[in-house]
């Protein structure tokens, strides 16, 4: 019988975008890469070699410094050899999205704790980049109209790696929100989505108030 790891790493490897995207968005697939495909299947294997369902969390799309390098949703290459404890060759830069996550991970209780409940993802499980800059699958209506397709095949194609149907966590209360909502409104994917405010924004507008919103973080995951 196929474990939670032997689905996700197979989700991974597949991941195509068969739509024409705008002329000014370039696609961020880390999963092309040799190397991200070994990271890949030894995180997997290390925290999901299992039957267990677990509740997903949902961003917005990968960044060029997180997940668009290493191929783990909101996990920088510091974070990927630090807390998961898989070495890798990747220059270690931080990303503010991965500092936070983390720091919640490990007041949970380690990565070992929290992944065996929860399954860390996003919206778009691909990337996107303008200029070289990140670029959200919402800021251009061209590029999340092209999207809709691919969003919605990934979803369900997650849904079926072993994930809970009763509750669902969004990072991203404004954008991001509306718009799973509205899938959801259509596809009946989730029965509740909970809303937490996105760690970039937390990182970058509220840092101040950090542990505030870890602590909403934490009351959350814990009453799942």
């Amino acid at each position: 019988m196929k474990t939670f790891a032997d689905r996700a790493i197979h989700f991974y490897s597949n991941l195509l975008i068969k739509t024409s995207l705008p002329a000014s968005s370039e696609i961020l697939n880390p999963y092309e890469n040799p190397a991200v495909k070994d990271i890949v299947r030894a995180f997997f294997t290390s925290f999901y070699d299992d039957q267990r369902d677990r509740v997903i969390l949902l961003g917005i799309n990968p960044g060029r410094f997180g997940a668009g390098i290493t191929g783990i949703t909101f996990t920088d290459p510091i974070r990927l050899e630090e807390d998961c404890q898989i070495p890798n060759g990747f220059e270690k830069r931080a990303e503010l999205s991965s500092r936070f996550i983390y720091e919640v991970i490990s007041s949970y209780g380690g990565c070992q704790a929290f992944y065996q409940r929860f399954f860390l993802s996003a919206i778009s499980p691909l990337g996107f980049v303008r200029d070289g800059k990140n670029l959200n699958y919402y800021d251009e209506r061209d590029l999340e109209d092209a999207l809709g397709d691919f969003i919605e095949s990934t979803l369900r194609d997650q849904l079926d790696l072993g994930i809970r149907r009763d509750k669902a966590i969004c990072l991203g209360e404004g954008k991001n929100m509306k718009y799973l909502e509205r899938l959801n409104r259509e596809l009946k994917l989730f029965g509740e989505i909970i809303p937490l405010p996105h760690p970039r924004w937390v990182m970058q507008y509220r840092f101040r108030r950090k542990e505030e919103f870890i602590g909403k973080y934490l009351e959350v995951l814990q009453s799942i």
